[in-house]
């Protein structure tokens, strides 16, 4: 690589590794001066759920048209995971228990 082209790479990666750094630590730095509503309180609480559906559902079902349901070994897996979490509300246990029930699936197909 060329210095321009180091220098390039580098500022990029400075430049968001501030814009990130900003971002997730805005509220600790002034959350005093900028309280939130009991609303905006409330509607965050479901922020976590939302970004992990966001990520796992896209990959347990079809996105293609016309695409029927395909019950895979990931869909399994999920429908395990949720079953352990139901009964236990523990989360340690949904990703141990579905990652097992993944293998297990996996290795028996």
């Amino acid at each position: 690589m060329s210095g321009e082209a180091d220098s390039y790479v580098l500022g990029a990666i400075a430049l968001l590794t501030l814009c990130s750094l900003l971002t997730r630590a805005g509220y600790f730095l002034f959350g005093d001066h900028l309280p939130l509503t009991d609303p905006v309180r409330r509607a965050l609480r479901y922020a976590p759920v939302a970004a992990l559906t966001a990520i796992i559902v896209p990959d347990l079902l079809p996105w293609e048209a016309g695409a029927s349901a395909i019950f895979d070994v990931k869909m399994l897996a999920a429908a395990v995971a949720v079953l352990i979490y139901w009964r236990t509300r523990s989360t340690i246990g949904l990703m141990v228990g579905g990652m097992c029930a993944y293998w297990a699936i996996a290795w028996l197909l």
